[in-house]
């Protein structure tokens, strides 16, 4: 039998930017490697010189989108901006989530809300259930057409171009290398067992029932019900479903179970979509400085080693992460400070790469944005976002840095940077101790409402742990006043001898406090009044850049505490 050869690229039109597209390249393979890759590797991975990929990198780093760590590169959680960009614009996840949301919690399976991306499925939102095997997708992650439920519903638009893009991209990828979030195609299975040879056949069914089933087609064992959702025109924009697992129940038991409640979900989402925008769903992330001005500072401050006409490129994304679906380019030149005719490039050359669509008149970014690190980004905890940035406090002040979380009445840490000294403090990650004493657990408590706060204090016993222990309720209750009223807590020697540490709070993008950063030193080494004022301005910078990256990432992501 002979294969199709793959379909060729269409070359890039005339007025294509160059540097974008190095800087793509540049970044899909760094998501390609899960966020990290040497630089030498990237090298040989694009085939760009080596010059080139290092003016990249240094411009990437500028933007906020990767740092680099000995000989590698890193993606960083501003990155998801762009990735962010593309969600607000498509306005799915904040019309349609809070409903995934809900019947996720009625049903107790995990809900899904998916979009079509070429000849793949990208999922946009995940309601999931934490069992043994549940479902692991991430925000951002691409599914093959044919290995799921989504799939069939998409393909039903497919003209004959696309199956015929389909068949050859099967053909040159036997195994689904190019899909690393499913198992590699035939893995676990039967020989000969493929769930590309009827799947004309699902989707046929799929047009006639309304719904599409998957048994077992991305892996054995994972079963899932998708139906359509369409828009106020009847195009279909994504699919809901519900996942599950053999162990509870087959594909025609969920089907029977869960079908009707996704029907009456799916309506009250086409309800949604229909409802004109409100001013919550149109707020995005706070405005930085002005794009082109900052870039114009940044080339005069780095010189050739910034590349102005990539950042250009990529923050002409960001211009989407207003809510607004679609924009005219003059909207785009003024949202990113541009001139029209540098966004008219930039706009061509991402419509080129598949990550603008336009009608001529409006442009929209595509689901193909997220497959610039969104799904490795979106799975980061608070841990992993706050380890570069205690890093960096541990080389400004030498001395030993932390996060906490509360976990009833102790902090835990959760993260942590130690310093080299001949006398220093030695906690591992996952060390408990009593809030009260300690300026993590005070700032931690801070946070708290009064009323919960007043409850806690209620029941914990309150022991000297040293002689400086405050263990008076109303003291203690004062000082919690005053951390929250000054926004940092200095405990001198109340948890041991000869240790005094001073901290701040983390909060998240709806200003809750969810964690504490703080500096140890030994009590010896400066006084109180000395170690605030050397080690405070550093520490609240600290948190500050935490909570700019918690602040995107925790957009459309779920950051988990450890």
């Amino acid at each position: 039998m002979t294969h199709p050869a793959p379909l060729a690229p269409p070359p890039p039109p005339t007025e294509a930017v160059g540097p974008l597209m190095r800087s793509l390249a540049v970044l899909r393979e760094l998501a390609a490697a899960g966020g990290r890759r040497a630089v030498g590797d990237l090298v040989r991975d694009t085939g760009l010189a080596r010059s080139t990929v290092d003016r990249v990198l240094s411009t990437l780093d500028r933007l906020g989108y990767l740092r680099t760590e000995g000989r590698d590169a890193v993606l960083a959680p501003r990155l998801l901006e762009l990735g962010n960009a593309y969600l607000a614009a498509s306005e799915l996840p904040d019309r349609l989530g809070p409903l995934a949301d809900r019947l996720a919690d009625e049903l107790d399976e995990s809900v899904s809300l998916a979009v079509p991306d070429g000849d793949g499925v990208r999922f946009v939102h995940q309601a999931t259930r934490r069992r043994a095997m549940s479902l692991a997708f991430r925000i951002g992650d691409l599914l093959p057409a044919e290995r799921g439920a989504p799939g069939a519903l998409f393909a039903d638009r497919w003209t004959a171009r696309d199956w015929e893009r389909w068949r050859s991209r099967r053909a040159a990828d036997p195994t689904d290398a190019r899909f690393p979030a499913v198992p590699p195609r035939g893995d676990g299975r039967p020989a000969g067992v493929d769930p590309g040879t009827d799947f004309e056949d699902r989707v046929a069914a799929a047009r006639t029932a309304g719904w599409s089933l998957d048994d077992e087609l991305i892996e054995p064992g994972l079963v899932a019900v998708a139906v359509p959702v369409r828009d106020p025109s009847g195009r279909t924009v994504c699919a809901l479903s519900a996942v599950s697992h053999t162990s509870r129940l087959s594909a025609q038991e969920l089907r029977d179970a869960v079908l009707p409640r996704l029907r009456e979900t799916v309506a009250a989402m086409e309800y949604a979509l229909s409802a004109p925008a409100t001013a919550e769903q149109d707020a995005g992330d706070p405005p930085g400085p002005a794009p082109a001005a900052w870039m114009q500072a940044s080339k005069q401050e780095l010189g050739p080693e910034f590349v102005e006409s990539m950042a250009r490129g990529l923050i002409t994304l960001t211009a989407f992460g207003t809510g607004r679906a679609d924009l005219t380019l003059t909207a785009v030149a003024e949202a990113t400070g541009l001139a029209r005719a540098t966004a008219r490039r930039a706009l061509i050359t991402l419509e080129h790469l598949g990550y603008i669509a336009t009608d001529g008149k409006l442009f929209r970014p595509t689901p193909k944005v997220l497959e610039l690190g969104f799904a490795h980004l979106s799975g980061l905890t608070l841990p992993a976002i706050a380890q570069p940035h205690l890093a960096a406090l541990v080389e400004r002040v030498h001395d030993s840095a932390s996060m906490a979380i509360l976990s009833g009445d102790d902090i835990q840490y959760v993260a942590r940077v130690p310093t080299v000294r001949i006398m220093s403090v030695n906690i591992t990650l996952g060390t408990r101790f009593p809030a009260y004493p300690t300026s993590m657990g005070r700032v931690l408590l801070a946070g708290l409402s009064p009323e919960e706060r007043s409850a806690r204090l209620a029941l914990t016993d309150l022991e000297p742990l040293t002689r400086h222990t405050v263990t008076d309720p109303e003291r203690l209750g004062a000082l919690l006043e005053q951390v929250r009223d000054e926004g940092y807590a200095l405990v001198d020697q109340e948890l041991e001898e000869g240790l005094r540490s001073i901290a701040v709070p983390v909060h998240d993008r709806t200003g809750r406090v969810v964690a504490a950063v703080n500096v140890s030193t030994h009590a010896g080494r400066c006084t109180a009044d000395e170690a605030r004022e050397s080690l405070l301005p550093a520490l609240r910078e600290a948190a500050a850049d935490i909570e700019a990256d918690l602040r995107i990432a925790g957009r459309y992501a779920r950051i988990p505490a450890h």
